[in-house]
């Protein structure tokens, strides 16, 4: 999901408009410092101990909307895309990643800062011991680039969700 501060604005990887979908991240990203900012992350549901939750989160997005009862979501943010109204795809991943940190801090609830740790096989181990879907790798010192790249490579746990053409399709 790509989201954005000014004016606040969602979209899927499909370029669909989900906005009205999830009122509670427009009232989130509202709440973020002043300026134009672009968020990637992913909706998540989660569960009782902080777990992401993809059937839960299918069910919402498939209502395209707010009612009574919805499970809330709230966007991890793995990448920041645009800071200050300026275009920061080509700075490294850790510089994007520090000035996420930095424009997330305070934020109580609705967005996640989702970290980096340089300890893959520790970070693998404690993935699939959550019996979470897997990780993405980035190499130190990419850029961003929408789509696949080089520079990154999805781990899946096995076993894991397969997260069927809703995920591909959002």
């Amino acid at each position: 999901m790509l989201a954005a501060t000014s004016p606040v604005a969602l979209k899927t990887r499909g370029g669909v408009d989900a906005t009205g979908w999830f009122p509670e991240l427009v009232a989130a990203l509202s709440s973020l410092p002043a300026g134009a900012h672009i968020l990637d992350g992913e909706v998540a549901v989660l569960d009782e101990i902080g777990r992401s939750d993809f059937n839960r989160v299918h069910a919402r997005a498939l209502r395209r909307r707010w009612y009574t009862g919805a499970d809330p979501v709230i966007l991890c943010a793995f990448d920041l895309l645009a800071h200050k109204g300026q275009d920061i795809r080509a700075l490294p991943i850790e510089e994007r990643k520090r000035r996420l940190r930095v424009l997330l801090a305070g934020v109580e609830r609705g967005i996640l800062f989702v970290d980096s740790d340089p300890d893959g096989e520790w970070l693998f181990s404690a993935v699939f011991s959550l019996k979470l879907e897997g990780v993405v790798a980035k190499r130190a010192g990419s850029a961003y680039v929408a789509g696949e790249s080089p520079d990154w490579l999805k781990i899946k746990c096995p076993g894991a969700v397969q997260q069927g053409s809703f995920h591909r399709s959002i």
